[in-house]
């Protein structure tokens, strides 16, 4: 990889020749799939944008330019173009390089959430910041995909954006027609019809054979440029799909043509004003179990192997399949019952569905507002709609929520797939959020399986609600081992485990450990050993944590020490909310909450996260016993 190694920043990028510029992305291309198929990650989606990213360095001066990737799942090649590539034996492992664009790693990152349909807004402000400053000759590009301009947020932004014909935002349309699942609705229509225009292939044509015919090896000639504006000019128009907004448009242009697209972006770069520059490029470009993928299991790829793409270890049915089952059973019993979700039907399990029910199967692309409204909707007349998003995605949907859901009392059973610390893909995937943020609906109810088959109960207990919303959550990862229950109170809270302290258990003091979802299992497998330190021990799983259970609170009021223990914020969580509880009712015992802290978490594997905030077994072992000792002084021999 002589030319990639070459390479430590964007301006050694545009020294490059022409058939430089050509064998790089060849070896770009060659080191992604390398790495990538070592470490896990976004594969697809960053073979297709090789020629897109080097055309984009090799225009625009970034950082002074800011180029703002939606979503940024597809930045790795321009992590390699702005001197990164040396990190990428450990990309998305703790310490390592992150999946998306991160602002501690580059001044050429400039955002690093992850969630779609947000780049025009930044680019929006962005260039609004710059004419405020002095400096609105300069372009502020943002790239989104055609996927991410489903979200209702990118029309928000392309409203403002359009009204101001002083600033320069060049918008790049990465057209694959895919997110996670081919681009749905009426936009992926009228931007296919788009995509089939011929008019801009035969102007590019005419632009290649003026460069060539003038022996262009890698810089431009005011004669060619000058050819190719003339003849790019009548396909400069306001495009079907923004008649109302006047946007200018150029396209479609052939995205793995290195000449046609650096072509189109300096066109965009030299343009006075907002324009649409709309890129067809093709996911998985190069790597032939890409390109033949059509479920898209390779948007995001665990280890594979290189050459195949076959994972290198067989994935185990994990949460998400379980669920899939138990739907499909469950539709198959109610014929009134819905599946919908926002661009996510593969990873949130629903293909199966769609394939068994097309008619009761409803996509909306990313779009999670109008998910949650839609189903308020087929809720009010007459549906069970079940929306399946993951976690840090319903973040988005909070106001329908509470005002479109949750006001009218209508039963939507939301399954939220990736709940709690999800590890590698960083801040913005983890789902820590979702019950401080849902709980506060009045009347909902949530739910937090510690294992397979209590998701199947409990998934069944909210299709039966009846009066309002419910949320099933579960984690990323395998299934933990079974845990059954000692016994189940009437209002569901099962009781897993009961260890006397090895003492007169009447003079022994008593530990509650409520454990939320897999948590439970852990102090089940704990409970032997913290009740050595001379207390009795009782383990609950309250299963529905939202609200809280009178039986809780009855269990709290005989105990002498509770804790509790979740993979969401501590801040507003279970045991939070828990706490508040005991006051209201008066019970004046000591309580500790174990969860996470109200940061934004780094990548890492979800097992080393646990393991850092002390969540999983050893780690609630140490904190209970550093309770118990602080508070009741037995020491760990029990005596």
């Amino acid at each position: 990889m002589d030319v990639l190694a070459g390479i430590r920043s964007p301006e050694d990028l545009r020294r490059l020749s022409a058939s430089e510029v050509e064998t790089l992305a060849t070896e770009i291309r060659q080191f992604l799939i390398e790495k990538v198929s070592a470490t896990g990650g976004h594969l697809g989606p960053n073979l297709g944008v090789v020629e897109l990213s080097i055309a984009l360095h090799r225009v625009f001066d970034s950082p002074r330019e800011p180029i703002i990737f939606d979503t940024s799942h597809q930045s790795y090649v321009h992590k390699i173009l702005t001197g990164r590539a040396d990190q990428f034996d450990h990309l998305r492992q703790q310490g390592g390089l992150s999946g998306y664009t991160c602002r501690s790693e580059s001044e050429h990152d400039w955002t690093e959430s992850s969630h779609a349909s947000a780049a025009l807004s930044y680019a929006d402000g962005l260039s609004k910041a710059k004419a405020l400053s002095g400096h609105h000759k300069d372009n502020v590009v943002a790239v989104v995909g055609d996927g991410a301009l489903t979200g209702g947020m990118c029309w928000e932004a392309l409203n403002n954006i359009a009204a101001d014909h002083d600033r320069n935002v060049v918008i790049v349309v990465n057209d694959n027609g895919r997110s996670y699942a081919p681009t749905i609705g009426g936009f992926a229509e009228n931007l296919a019809q788009l995509r089939m225009q011929p008019v801009y292939d035969s102007v590019m044509e005419h632009g290649k054979n003026t460069l060539n015919n003038m022996g262009w090896v890698g810089r431009r000639t005011f004669e060619a440029l000058h050819a190719f504006k003339e003849g790019v000019k009548s396909t400069v128009l306001p495009s079907e799909m923004f008649p109302e907004l006047g946007m200018k448009y150029v396209g479609p242009v052939n995205g793995h043509d290195l000449v046609a697209v650096e072509e189109a972006l300096t066109y965009a770069r030299d343009f006075s004003g907002p324009l649409i520059v709309h890129v067809v490029t093709e996911k998985g470009r190069g790597f032939r179990p890409a390109e033949a993928d059509t479920d898209q299991l390779m948007h995001t790829t665990g280890i594979i192997d290189p050459i195949t793409g076959e994972p290198k270890s067989a994935a185990s049915p994990g949460w998400t399949e379980i669920f899939t089952e138990e739907l499909l059973d469950a539709a198959a019993e109610r014929n009134d019952i819905v599946a919908i979700t926002a661009a996510m039907a593969g990873p949130t399990g629903l293909l199966p569905f769609k394939d068994r029910f097309p008619d009761r199967f409803f996509d909306v692309g990313i779009a999670e507002q109008h998910a949650l409204t839609s189903a308020a909707g087929l809720a009010l007349g007459g549906m069970k709609p079940v929306v399946a998003l993951y976690s840090t995605f319903l973040n988005r949907a909070i106001d329908q929520l509470i005002m479109d859901v949750g006001l009218l009392k209508q039963p939507v059973s939301i399954v939220l797939d990736r709940a709690g610390i999800t590890g590698s893909d960083g801040a913005s995937h983890n789902g820590i959020w979702d019950i401080t943020l849902t709980s506060v609906v009045p009347g909902i109810r949530i739910a937090a399986p510690r294992d397979a088959q209590q998701l199947r109960e409990q998934f069944r207990e909210s299709l039966a609600i009846t009066d309002g919303p419910s949320i099933v959550r579960y984690p990323k990862g395998g299934l933990p081992t079974e845990q059954p229950a000692l016994n189940r109170y009437e209002d569901g809270v099962d009781v897993l485990a009961q260890e006397k302290a090895p003492v007169d258990t009447h003079e022994a003091p008593s530990v509650l450990l409520v454990g939320v979802g897999t948590c439970a299992g852990d102090f089940a497998e704990i409970a032997g050993d913290i009740a050595a330190q001379g207390v009795t021990v009782t383990v609950v799983d309250p299963r529905w944590v939202v609200p809280i259970a009178p039986s809780l609170l009855e269990l709290a009021q005989e105990h002498d020490l509770v804790v509790c223990a979740e993979d969401g914020l501590i801040h507003g969580g279970v045991g939070s909310l828990l706490s508040e509880a005991m006051d209201a009712a008066g019970i004046d015992v000591p309580r500790r909450c174990c969860g996470f802290p109200r940061v934004f978490p780094q990548h890492a594997s979800r097992s080393e996260l646990m393991a850092e905030l002390e969540l999983d077994a050893p780690g609630l072992r140490r904190q209970v016993s550093e309770w118990i000792e602080e508070l009741f002084g037995q020491a760990e021999d029990g005596q």
